[in-house]
């Protein structure tokens, strides 16, 4: 997985502002190869509707990922006709790696892309947006899974389609519905932390974005849509669904083992309500005691197993001890990340270390408790047996859970710029807020304008290395005006 450095944590999410007449709001872009017959009614028929309907700025980027026949040509002249419209001509093919590119060079606050054939109906592309402006949400997704959801498509595409997420649900615990439908959108802020921890260049893209956004927090919004199948579609079925499986595992072991540095992601303190202090409630104290009552609940049937495995062969101090000590590593495990939030490599040995501690003490009172339950029994039934130790795990539990909140898992104060504000009084205006200092604005792509037809972007350049467009673009509609 990639670990590049990105920009560092999120700002807080706030609607954005409204910004200059000419500056664009919303890039749309459209990924095509060789698709020089439907190229041209889905650019008009796009920047209809978003002349029509859009209340703001807007840009159509068309991204030609090594087109051979004649796509840059088609681009070439829709950009000499319609001012809105810019293309980026890559050398190497790919959806993500066309996404990518242009996005990571985008100045426009929202980024969305669609697919060519517009199967999707454009009237969701405001609903999928809006979010995303208002800050309510960090991506977007247009959902053919949803119960709102208008499908028109055969059979064989249907069951492909929802296989593939159940075996995302059922392997990365995805919450969203629907990985792979051409329709989503992105804010820029959250594109330029994001996009470099995503390894894939091709049609995973879409799924490793979200599973990566939502283990780190992020809002997903989904938007029911009208979807009819395109039948000319040149998509590979066989070859993505085997690309999409190695992307899941790769994803998913690079989750399973911390690799991925998630925490870039975080919001500020206090962008979250559930991270506000309340008054007599130590925070994130409720959130804590569910999930570690989950955890411990789980865990504790994992021990009664183990312990009724293992008193088949051996005595019953034994059992006790080595199903407390297997059961007490997966519980430390599971609080770290599910209970308290702590993600990465860091810290686990050292964790791990002061769970056996914690281990230990549970290990005395459960001992304990067996060794009074056989000087008072003689030969207790089994039964009793695991009566007795489940009064004794309750005990162990209350103190298991104080031990790791103050001493194994301690809340630590934030640093840096994710302090946290201060919570307004009711009845009290608040003072206003300082604004961060703004991050630099990122270098703009080369949007190619018929003169400039000819030049190429390939994977990997970076703004720098390439020509920027003149300020003003020519009055001409002439493909072949060269001034």
């Amino acid at each position: 997985m990639r670990t590049d450095s990105s920009p560092g944590p999120l700002p807080a999410r706030e609607h954005l502002p409204a910004g200059d007449a000419g500056t664009p709001v919303l890039d749309v872009v459209i990924p095509v190869y060789n698709e020089e017959k439907d190229l041209p009614p889905c650019v008009r028929r796009l920047h209809e509707h978003l002349a029509r309907t859009f209340p703001y700025a807007f840009r159509i980027t068309i991204a030609d990922n090594a087109s051979t026949d004649t796509t840059p040509l088609v681009a070439a002249r829709l950009a000499a006709e319609i001012p809105e419209v810019g293309t980026v001509r890559l050398e190497q093919k790919g959806r993500g790696r066309a996404l990518r590119t242009v996005w990571s060079a985008s100045d426009a606050p929202v980024l969305a892309y669609m697919d060519v054939d517009l199967s999707t109906d454009l009237n969701a592309l405001l609903p999928l947006v809006a979010p995303l402006i208002s800050g309510h949400s960090d991506l977007a997704i247009g959902s053919r899974l949803a119960r709102a959801s208008r499908v028109v498509r055969g059979p064989k595409r249907e069951f492909i389609s929802r296989a593939y997420n159940l075996i995302l649900r059922g392997s990365l615990q995805a919450r969203f519905s629907d990985a792979q439908c051409g329709f989503k959108a992105i804010r820029r802020d959250v594109a330029q932390v994001l996009l470099p921890l995503v390894e894939d260049t091709g049609w995973f893209f879409d799924t490793e974005l979200l599973v990566l956004a939502e283990r780190a927090g992020l809002r997903i919004h989904e938007v029911p849509v009208d979807w009819v199948d395109d039948p000319d579609s040149t998509v590979h079925i066989v070859r993505t669904a085997t690309d999409d499986l190695k992307g899941v595992w790769r994803v998913g072991k690079a989750l399973a083992t911390g690799s991925l540095p998630l925490d870039r992601l975080a919001r500020p303190f206090g962008d979250d309500p559930r991270d506000r202090d309340l008054t007599g409630v130590p925070h994130g104290l409720a959130r804590q005691l569910v999930g570690f009552c989950v955890v411990g609940g789980l865990s504790t049937l994992f021990y009664l197993l183990l312990y009724s495995a293992f008193r088949q062969g051996v005595g019953s101090q034994t059992a006790n001890a080595l199903a407390l000590l297997v059961s007490a590593v997966a519980n430390t495990a599971a609080n770290r990340r599910l209970t308290f939030g702590v993600r990465g490599r860091g810290g686990a040995v050292r964790h791990q270390a002061q769970g056996l501690v914690v281990f230990g003490i549970g290990l005395v009172l459960t001992s304990g408790s067996l060794v009074a339950l056989d000087a008072a029994g003689g030969s207790p039934a089994h039964s009793t047996e695991l009566a007795v130790l489940i009064a004794a795990n309750l005990a162990a539990t209350v103190l298991r859970f104080l031990l790791f909140r103050a001493w194994v898992f301690p809340d630590r104060p934030a640093t840096g710029p994710a302090t946290p504000a201060t919570t307004p009084t009711l009845g009290t205006t608040p003072a206003p807020a300082t604004p961060a200092a703004p991050a630099a604005a990122p270098a703009q792509l080369p949007y190619l304008w018929p003169h400039q037809a000819t030049a190429h972007l390939r994977a990997g350049d970076t703004a720098d290395t390439v020509p920027r467009p003149q300020p003003v673009r020519p009055h001409s509609t002439d493909p072949g005006d060269t001034r």
